[in-house]
């Protein structure tokens, strides 16, 4: 197994490295660094306001080692991105880094809960649909989970302010206050909604794996044995689908720390979500560069994870 695992962590290094190497053609071979320095600056700027703005944030380099081995763009990507020293936001000098951090709590005080609320309900709803499997119980179960589904998030958001925020004034609409006494306020709106949202989807998923497994033989002999139906699908169907489960679950764990861009951005929630959002739309190269390569590098890890976890769910599986 540990041969397995340096090697996934070689090949998942390997991708790392290339997803750096297509940042660095995005952000500097078809964007110049002077549109970088136009858009931070103005398109009024003129040509020496632009050299120094460039020459402060490191972008006045040659582009390729060939043209200067020592001193590049391209080395400085690589040595910034894999160092995790991010530099400064071309927006306002912040410290990339400490925007962050600052960012980190607000986005886990939104997707924990998230994650927490959502993986039981969605697994509980879709065992209960299973469980009614071709009657009208499970008809309408599925009918709902696609209609969630085919509804825009948008919609949800703007919904649940209307009538939550601004018409029964329960919630506020937007903002966030770390304070432990209020905070639940400011999350209560935002976190029904990615329920809402994300529900349906779950549900069609996870309930489509349940009914698979019913169809097993082991299911059959399970019944043939004398076991009720509520001991098949909990004891048998659910402990043999955690494979697909966990699947989608460790897949997600890595995004609960980039945060939710639409809700967050749309709820006044300071997280990576919205700083991400706030850098696509303030032109802020860096800080985008830096966003997509973390997520990049957390995909990657969850990838990994989810090869090694599921030797630990299933004997049967062996990784070589």
């Amino acid at each position: 197994m540990l041969a397995y695992v340096l090697r996934r962590v070689a090949y998942g290094g390997l991708i790392v490295l290339g997803v750096l190497f297509f940042l660095f053609l995005l952000f500097f071979q078809v964007t110049d660094p002077d549109d970088i320095a136009r858009r931070a600056l103005g398109d009024k700027a003129g040509p020496e306001v632009i050299a120094q703005w460039k020459a402060n944030h490191g972008y006045d380099k040659p582009l390729w080692p060939w043209q200067n081995p020592v001193d590049n763009l391209f080395v400085d990507h690589f040595r910034r991105m894999l160092t995790f020293d991010f530099g400064r936001s071309d927006a306002d000098d912040v410290l990339i880094s400490e925007r962050i951090r600052a960012g980190a709590g607000p986005s886990l005080t939104l997707t924990i809960p998230l994650f927490l609320l959502g993986l039981p309900l969605g697994i509980g709803l879709s065992l209960f649909a299973a469980f009614f499997r071709e009657t009208y119980i499970d008809t309408a179960g599925v009918f709902l989970a696609v209609l969630a589904m085919s509804i825009s998030i948008l919609l949800y958001i703007i919904g649940a302010q209307f009538l939550i925020g601004i018409s029964l004034r329960w919630f506020p609409i937007s903002g966030f206050d770390p304070d432990p006494q209020v905070v639940a306020r400011f999350l209560a709106l935002p976190i029904a909604v990615g329920l809402a949202s994300g529900l349906g989807g779950a549900v069609r998923f996870y309930r489509t794996v349940f009914v698979e497994e019913t169809s097993r033989d082991y299911v059959r002999t399970a019944r043939a044995k004398g076991a009720g139906e509520m001991r098949v699908m909990g004891r048998h169907v659910l402990r043999n689908a955690l494979i697909p489960i966990l699947t989608r679950v460790v897949l997600e764990i890595p995004f609960l720390f980039t945060g939710s861009l639409l809700l967050e951005a749309f709820f006044g929630i300071p997280g990576l979500g919205a700083i991400t959002v706030d850098a696509i739309q303030g032109n802020d190269f860096s800080t985008l560069r830096t966003m997509v390569f973390i997520g990049s590098l957390l995909f990657i890890t969850g990838q990994i994870l989810t090869d090694i976890s599921y030797s630990l769910v299933d004997p049967r599986v062996r990784l070589e």
